[in-house]
């Protein structure tokens, strides 16, 4: 028995392999359209083009403009002064607890 997450991903693998071997098969033999009642070639070839470099652009822009969103949302972090800083205090207080310790 598969997990959840297993059957999700083998139908994911699936549903993936079968429209790779149909884009493939219709980018080098577009006539098999022909039984849907298309049969101008060029422009099957056109949108079996057109279709994924739109997608894939699309898809870049929403990462281009995820990522612009995440910059302009995000705070600035502290400047390494600051941390440098707070590290050396923090080490200061770790070691006057230790000599602390030691004297009793």
């Amino acid at each position: 028995m598969v997990s959840k997450d297993q059957g999700i991903g083998g139908l994911i693998f699936i549903v993936c392999a079968v429209i790779a071997i149909l884009y493939i098969v219709t980018l080098f033999y577009p006539q098999w359209f022909e039984v849907f009642g298309i049969s101008d070639d060029g422009a099957i070839r056109f949108w079996v083009i057109a279709v994924p470099v739109f997608i894939a652009f699309v898809a870049v822009m929403g990462i281009g403009m995820w990522i612009g969103w995440t910059m302009a949302t995000t705070p600035p972090p502290k400047p390494i002064e600051e941390i440098t800083s707070e590290l050396e205090e923090e080490k200061e207080e770790e070691t006057e607890e230790d000599d602390e310790e030691e004297e009793e």
